[in-house]
């Protein structure tokens, strides 16, 4: 037995210190470092070889003299994950996702595990086989090849990998597996390293993609540390509000592919329901005609999408005026408000704005401050705007309207929607002039308010 040390690790970093202190030197987190003991072993991880097989040494290639084949991609029957992964799953490819609890993490990779043609081995170290038949159940009653295995030990989960050899593997969830190799508690920063290190050399020797679930923490990010999304090549955010029925998934990180695509699923009774026309469901059908309401041209990452604002400007009852922001940055609701004070005259200094994005979304696009500013003044002037109007257009400080990127693509989904103008920034420029869109464009607020009311 090789001798047993201990060390101090960061729990928010994963950070090493041979002794314990306060502060952690590399994240500057206080009291984050926790007793752990590390025990060596000759044979650390699980080799899929045996010892007679030949190691091939890497030798260095001049990069003209490099040849590389066609890039093979497993698609999936899901296309708004096959379009944030790029066009499919790549072979001996890690990825890791990320999510709130009860968002559909689990719900999402088991969904994608019944429709697999190739053989897939469902690994869980939170549900029993049982819990999760019930769930294929409700979501998927035709005949799958997936295996589901509740284990939480690498070493046998390994075992059962060599007997069965899948074709794809996941996990749910990483924070759950513990090695032999790490005599910590499972979750905790070396477990997590050490396990995710021994499924990264089973997908590259092997060819296998593995799909890892990590929780996350308080903040918002993957729970452990920072390394793991380091070692894996792609990292997913499952993300919305459980009080909605929407669900958006992101790429953070992603190897073989763009970080600009999302995904959108509708949550459901019988599972999640991708969302191939979200401007539909985001934008309401009702015929009244309310003041405070304002439509918006947007863009998550190369999908156009027209998404609802509302706003309600009222009074303050109390001394301190509220200000509220849901699916919005409060930061620029906030410059927004004094833009409309110092430069267009406005006074919405003594009263209360709330502001909503329909749908439980979040959108951190610049395009949409037009919108907002729209539905501001609609609601404080208690006038309502037209639903056959949309905006496309960023605000400044010195109360101009300033162009956007992309301006063409929000032009061409407003004119495919049926609207019947859009406002964007007089300086944007578009390729070609006979749109069926009305397009009107404006140099400052008061324009917009000439144009509006």
């Amino acid at each position: 037995m090789a001798k047993t040390k201990t060390t101090y690790l960061c729990q928010n970093c994963g950070a090493q210190y041979a002794r314990w202190q306060g502060q952690c030197n590399a994240c500057k987190e206080w009291n984050t470092l926790v007793e752990e003991v590390i025990e060596k072993k000759p044979e650390k991880t699980w080799k899929p070889f045996t010892s007679s097989t030949p190691k091939k040494i890497s030798k260095p290639q001049r990069i003209n003299d490099i040849k590389i084949g066609k890039e093979i991609r497993i698609p999936t029957s899901n296309q708004e994950f096959n379009r944030v992964l790029g066009g499919g799953i790549v072979p001996g490819s890690i990825t890791l996702l990320g999510g709130e609890p009860g968002v559909g993490k689990s719900t999402l990779l088991l969904q994608l595990s019944l429709s697999f043609k190739q053989k897939v081995l469902y690994v869980s170290g939170e549900e029993s086989q049982q819990q999760i038949k019930m769930r294929a159940e409700r979501i998927n009653k035709q005949e799958s090849n997936c295996f589901i295995l509740s284990e939480t030990k690498t070493q046998h989960i390994f075992s059962q990998i060599e007997a069965l050899e899948p074709e794809i593997l996941i996990i749910d969830s990483i924070q759950t597996l513990h090695t032999d190799y790490a005599e910590s508690s499972p979750g905790t920063v070396s477990q997590i390293r050490e396990c995710t290190a021994e499924l990264i050399k089973y997908a590259k020797e092997t060819n296998v993609p593995v799909i890892l679930i990590g929780h996350i923490n308080k903040e918002g990010s993957i729970a452990g540390p920072k390394v793991l999304e380091h070692m894996v090549d792609t990292v997913l955010q499952f993300e919305g509000d459980k009080n909605y029925a929407y669900r958006i998934l992101r790429a953070h990180k992603n190897r073989f592919g763009s970080t600009h695509e999302l995904g959108i699923y509708e949550m459901q009774a019988g599972g999640l329901v991708e969302v191939s026309n979200p401007s539909d469901l985001l934008i309401s059908k009702t015929e009244t005609h309310l003041s405070g309401t304002a439509i918006a041209a947007t863009l998550e990452g190369m999908r156009p999408m027209m998404i609802e604002i509302q706003a309600l400007v009222s009074s303050a009852v109390y001394g301190t005026p509220q200000r509220s922001a849901t699916g919005y940055n409060l930061k620029r609701l906030n410059m927004i408000l004094a833009v409309l004070e110092k430069r267009a005259g406005f006074r919405l200094g003594a009263k209360d704005v709330f502001l909503n994005i329909t749908g439980g979304i979040s959108i951190d696009d610049p395009a949409i401050d037009l919108a907002v500013v729209a539905a501001i003044l609609s609601s404080n002037e208690d006038i309502s705007i037209s639903k056959d109007i949309c905006f496309a257009a960023e605000v400044g400080l010195a109360g101009e309207i300033r162009p956007v990127t992309r301006v063409e693509q929000r032009v061409i989904e407003a004119e495919k929607l049926g609207f019947a103008s859009i406002l964007i920034a007089k300086q944007s420029k578009l390729p070609k002039t006979d749109y069926k869109i009305n397009i009107l464009r404006v140099a400052k607020i008061e324009d917009v308010v000439d144009v509006l009311f």
